[in-house]
């Protein structure tokens, strides 16, 4: 085998996507550049050289070749900017939409692109039947033959009239039309949607959506795609339509032999520690040792779960934070929907009795509360003495009564008093999960401790991970504070994600000047406008992890303000890049280890320690206290006394018009 060329670097989403010429001497290709754009490149198989073929000052992915041999078309964006930082919050949100482009191969060659006549056509039948004949002789002519110019191929670059969007996939068909494939993360299904774009008519049109994962063969014939689980098309490439070639794929059965195939992941396993660790030397462990003392344990291994359990040992030997194993091919188990009422229960004269009721968000449809809301008649302290006209008492398990109520309608029999005088029935739907609306709960109730504690001057901020649930709830609610003196950020829990660079970057924003406003308060505009002045403390503990990690360092290394609470959790070499196992399970080898300005790795297996150390003991938190909270409280608001901004009031009108006397 020959090596054309590698990636050169372990990013988790590649566009390589090698493809063929149509006479089989070229292959075209995207690989990443220092920049870390994308271009496209071209391999000769008869030189074995390999040229550029776009610039690197837009980013160009997914080479597709006209079957005909006259161009090579491809998707590049111009607006692709701060989506190189892929790993950094910042890149978030940001527009990204790639338009088509067909590079013409041969300096004489014709455009994709001719001019068009504006003069009505004469029809002629004997000329067009003479265009079909020629266009049929195109098709059966299988000697096409790839000739590139070099020279002034980039002058050659033609873009077609294709919408822009954000597209991830071109692929070429045998009559030249272009099947596109847009990403849309606002689609609650995932897929793709799938374009068609026709070279005669120069018309794009949505041909499926919901899609998968597609494919065109190679002579570009025929399209295979699948809109997930079983539901897979096999369909003519040229004009696919919805529900078109379905395959009857049910019935299919495989016979596996499950010890085989558990050596066989242990060995693809312990291969993966080997080549994707992030060093080289595995963190000092000797992999042929690990693997004699493990590889024997799967011979005994008599259920996925063993292998779980001698994966995860395996994984644990590397001394690394981010060793995880899951998933496989686990016998598939009902699970039941137990419906919840999204309430705190507490048992008084011999029944249950509703200590408290978690409210929702009216705005926010996957945040529903069951007994709160208009039109529902349950109020704190109700007693509830039957579900669905079953009586409950206190000693039994009320969850039994809730089986399979999740979502669907369910009579709660409620009264004031345990005695059931004046009973009332009333009809709520419970929810499968209830654990929003609990964290909901949390964050409000840290929300007005923070206020009554510092009388209303300080913001409180919770930060749940570095990914796009984190960036969604601190835009979210620190703008919304900004008429606070201060923040309290709590991070504490903080699951990680990406490199919260935007977070510290708003936090770290120096005043610069006003502008003022002439109506109404006449209260200047602050420039940047978009802050919260004043200073900030950041809460942080052993369970704030990766990117958890490394919001707090960065929060220190700009020097926002103090780190209070308990040590993070120190792991800060990330996962990425790693294949799936044989049966859909996984195993992490870590990609990606962190080392300081200094040269020196950081964090892992260490931490970030606060500046300022607060224990959550029991005593502490006994009745609802939260010494940590408290803590960064007054902290916040003694800072206050010397680090406090305060905004200056427009001044005295200026007189700029100057005249000779």
């Amino acid at each position: 085998a020959t090596r054309i060329d590698d990636e050169g670097f372990a990013h988790p989403v590649r566009y390589i996507a090698p493809t063929w010429s149509p006479d089989s001497r070229w292959i075209a290709y995207s690989k990443r550049l220092v920049n870390q754009f994308n271009a496209i490149f071209v391999y000769s198989l008869e030189s074995g050289k390999t040229r550029q073929v776009t610039d690197g000052l837009s980013d160009a992915i997914a080479p597709a070749w006209d079957p005909q041999g006259g161009w090579l078309a491809f998707l590049a964006s111009t607006d692709f900017g701060q989506n190189v930082g892929w790993l950094d919050m910042t890149s978030y949100m940001r527009p990204l939409h790639r338009s088509v482009y067909a590079a013409v191969l041969k300096a004489d060659g014709a455009t994709p692109l001719p001019l068009e006549s504006d003069e009505e056509p004469v029809e002629d039948e004997a000329a067009d039947e003479k265009k079909k004949d020629e266009k049929k002789d195109e098709k059966a002519d299988d000697g096409v033959t790839v000739t590139i110019d070099w020279d002034g191929l980039d002058r050659r670059v033609v873009a077609l009239p294709v919408p822009p969007r954000r597209y991830e996939a071109l692929l070429a068909t045998d009559g030249g039309a272009l099947l596109l494939a847009e990403m849309d993360n606002l689609r609650d299904d995932g897929g793709a949607v799938i374009y068609r774009y026709d070279p005669e008519s120069r018309e794009t049109e949505q041909v499926l959506e919901g899609v998968q994962g597609f494919i065109v063969s190679a002579d570009g014939k025929k399209l295979l795609y699948g809109l997930g689980g079983p539901a897979w098309f096999l369909t003519d490439a040229a004009g696919p339509k919805p529900g078109d070639g379905a395959l009857t794929l049910g019935g299919l059965r495989m016979k596996v032999d499950p010890q085989a195939e558990w050596k066989q992941m242990f060995r693809e396993a312990w291969r993966y520690q080997r080549d994707y660790f992030y060093v080289e030397n595995v963190h000092g462990l000797d992999l042929d040792a690990a693997w004699k003392k493990y590889a024997p344990w799967v011979d005994h291994a008599r259920h996925r779960a063993d292998l779980t359990y001698v994966l995860d040992i395996l994984g644990g030997e590397t001394s690394v934070g981010h060793s995880f194993v899951g998933g496989g091919d686990f016998p598939d188990v009902e699970r039941v929907p137990v419906g919840l009422l999204g309430c705190d229960l507490e048992i008084r004269d011999g029944h249950y009795r509703i200590a408290r009721i978690y409210d929702g968000e009216s705005w926010n449809p996957r945040l529903r509360a069951p007994l709160s809301g208009p039109g529902l008649d349950v109020k704190t302290g109700d007693y509830l003495l039957a579900v669905n006209g079953v009586d409950l008492r206190a000693g039994e398990n009320p969850y039994r009564l809730f089986d399979r109520t999740a979502g669907l309608q369910t009579v709660l029999t409620l009264s004031a008093k345990a005695d059931g005088k004046d009973a009332r029935e009333v009809t709520v739907v419970p929810v499968g999960d209830e654990e929003g609306l609990r964290r909901r709960a949390w964050i409000e109730d840290n929300r007005r401790k923070v206020g009554e504690l510092s009388g209303g001057r300080l913001a409180y901020v919770w930060v749940p991970d570095t990914a796009m649930g984190g960036y969604a709830a601190f835009t979210r609610e620190y703008f919304a504070q900004q008429d606070k003196q201060g923040a309290v950020i709590d991070e504490r829990y903080n699951h990680g994600g990406s490199i919260a660079d935007y977070m510290t970057e708003v936090m770290d924003r120096e005043l610069l000047g006003y502008f003022n406003n002439p109506v109404g308060s006449r209260q200047p505009w602050t420039a940047p406008n978009a802050a919260l002045w004043g200073p900030k403390v950041m809460l942080i503990n052993e369970m704030s992890g990766s990117g958890g990690d490394m919001l707090p360092y960065m929060f220190r290394k700009k020097g926002i303000g103090p780190l209070i609470g308990t040590r993070t959790w120190g792991g800060l070499v990330g996962i990425w890049d790693v294949p799936m196992l044989i049966d859909g399970g996984g195993i992490t080898a870590p990609r990606g280890g962190f080392f300081d300005t200094d040269g020196n790795w950081a964090v892992e297996n260490e931490g970030v320690g606060p500046d300022i150390a607060v224990e959550q003991t029991p005593l502490g938190m006994r009745n609802g206290g939260d010494p940590q909270l408290e803590r960064a409280v007054s902290e916040c608001l003694e800072l206050l006394k010397t680090q406090g901004v305060k905004l200056l009031e427009q001044p005295a009108d200026p007189v700029r018009v100057r005249r000779p006397r």
